[in-house]
């Protein structure tokens, strides 16, 4: 099983499988494909019209980790299901931070 982000040198890429249109925003847990690859599922209350509901998560995820929202950005799915975040900072803390939140 991999984990749902990669380290990169100025942050970290987070994945993650998005449901839009949900009665709550919230980030759910960690669910792992038939292939291994891992992702963070995420529901969040706008419609993906326009953009809103990546701006939503982005949102989202940003309050989560306690990072600016102008530091979180969907870089790939934009239009699909699974999209790729990249979250600006510090990789360490920002690991440290992703795995906390999903911890049993």
């Amino acid at each position: 099983m991999s984990a749902p982000f990669r380290m990169r040198e100025n942050g970290v890429d987070l994945f993650v499988r998005l449901t839009p249109k949900s009665s709550v925003d919230r980030l759910d847990i960690v669910e792992t494909l038939a292939d291994g690859r891992s992702h963070v599922k995420a529901r969040v209350r706008a419609v993906p019209e326009n953009g809103a509901a990546n701006q939503a998560l982005e949102r989202l995820v940003a309050k989560a980790l306690g990072v600016p929202a102008s530091a979180v950005s969907v870089v790939a799915g934009g239009t699909a299901r699974l999209k790729t975040l990249r979250i600006l900072g510090d990789p360490e803390a920002l690991v440290t931070g992703v795995e906390a939140l999903f911890q049993n």
